[in-house]
């Protein structure tokens, strides 16, 4: 098995935890880890996604890798060998905003389940919508 299906592999079993964790567990901060596990499963699926064996960062230095380029003066052949064997970029830019926005998400959310145990007393979503087991 090769890194990028592992890397798939363990990104769906993230995402499969976390689904389990939403709907199935009775607590309120599990279910904010549930949603934690699905966030960074989508990360690392995200990140398998741009993965190229043997790829370079894409990012056009004077020697990418073993592919030699003499700046400032960057032949044609030298940009094309570096598009072919250069990883996705968009996927790691699209993985570094979900960081952010999914650490801002979180830290709300756990603010709101402190607001709400202050007010109730309980974490227990059950208890908390009034449905009885």
């Amino acid at each position: 098995m090769d890194l990028q299906t592992a890397s798939m592999l363990s990104a769906g079993s993230l995402i499969l935890i976390g689904m389990v964790a939403i709907f199935f567990v009775d607590d309120i901060i599990k279910k904010i880890m549930g949603a934690t596990f699905i966030t960074d499963g989508v990360n690392l699926f995200l990140i398998a996604l741009g993965y190229r064996e043997g790829g370079v960062v894409p990012i056009l230095p004077e020697k990418a890798g073993n592919l030699l380029c003499s700046y400032p003066k960057i032949s044609t052949s030298c940009i094309e060998s570096f598009a072919e064997h250069a990883s996705y970029p968009l996927p790691y830019a699209l993985v570094l905003t979900n960081i952010v926005i999914g650490a801002a998400t979180t830290a709300v959310l756990l603010g709101l389940v402190i607001m709400l145990y202050k007010k109730h007393r309980t974490l227990s979503t059950s208890k908390l919508l009034g449905v009885r087991k």
